[in-house]
């Protein structure tokens, strides 16, 4: 009795981890939708970038203190330059080259590229610690890519102008947050996953909202009721609900098997960009995103085995 009832709290958690993996990963996806919503309205990135803060950073600084309560020992310099140098890199810089770069290229495309972070983490701790890189691995990056290209060529179809400046952004957002990765591991380490990522949080958001006051003045916050109630749907669905979702989903699964459910959020992505935003579907679209997918999903699969 007792083994079947341990089997049945073992089978509910890995239900409630892939569940909640599920739904970080849409709820990450989302974002690019609610953003190019947003743009319809004429509001630049820095200002987008700060609402979504300013309506997220209350919760982070709810569970930073919280957490703050349950760990008697403070941060020491070290652990608080890390969550400085992380925070900033990792989301602030990360989350403003994101937006800057769909203003100009489609969602989908801006999500593929976000998903290349894999290939980026392989590359740079094969330069920092001297990581040997397998054909397998290679291989699947050539994969990743080359259906990179293809959606690419996709979207130069279809827009005429201002593709390659905001592929480069997004393609520098994904860098910034690779980095932020292989950094990470260190500091979640030492100073716990929760407790990293509220710090972190609060960082990347105070870093947005004094970009905000610095380059606009407050009469940029006369925006249409629209853009605030997209921003507080971008905070709470797209920022705050997914990070704590995918800290649950790990918990329950391992961050190996949480980050292969989070493969669908490409395929959300284009599916969302195709219903709220009329982007259109080619095949030239769906083989590249087949091939990213595909790469990725090798790439993860190796590291969990060497894992």
């Amino acid at each position: 009795m007792a083994s079947s009832t341990g089997n049945t709290f073992a089978n509910r958690d890995v239900f409630l981890g892939v569940v909640f993996a599920l739904l970080a990963a849409v709820g990450f996806s989302a974002k690019a939708i609610l953003v190019k919503l947003a743009y319809l309205d004429n509001v630049d990135a820095i200002t987008l970038l700060a609402l979504r803060m300013v309506f997220s950073v209350p919760f982070f600084i709810g569970v930073a203190v919280w957490v703050w309560r349950q760990h008697a020992a403070p941060l020491n310099t070290h652990d608080r330059l890390l969550v400085l140098g992380l925070g900033l890199i990792g989301y602030y810089c990360s989350s403003f080259l994101d937006f800057l770069g769909l203003q100009y290229i489609s969602a989908g495309l801006e999500r593929l590229i976000l998903f290349l972070y894999p290939t980026m983490t392989v590359i740079l701790s094969a330069i920092l610690y001297k990581r040997a890189i397998g054909r397998k691995v290679i291989a699947a990056m050539g994969l990743c890519y080359a259906g990179i290209a293809l959606v690419f060529l996709h979207d130069v179809g279809v827009k005429e102008s201002g593709i390659v400046v905001g592929a480069a952004l997004v393609f520098a957002s994904t860098l910034s947050y690779s980095i932020y990765l292989v950094g990470a591991g260190h500091a979640i380490a030492r100073i716990g996953t929760l407790r990293f990522t509220a710090y972190a949080m609060v960082v990347a958001s105070v870093a947005s909202l004094l970009q905000f006051g610095v380059m606009r003045s407050m009469s940029a916050l006369d925006l249409p009721l629209r853009v605030y109630e997209l921003s507080i749907a971008m905070a709470i669905f797209s920022t705050v609900s997914p990070v704590f979702l995918l800290s649950f989903a790990i918990r329950r699964i391992g961050s190996g098997s949480a980050s292969l459910i989070g493969s669908i959020g490409p395929v959300s992505t284009i599916y969302m960009a195709y219903v709220f935003l009329d982007e259109h579907v080619s095949l030239l679209q769906i083989a590249g995103s087949l091939l990213v997918l595909s790469g990725v999903l090798v790439i993860s699969l190796n590291s969990k085995k060497e894992a």
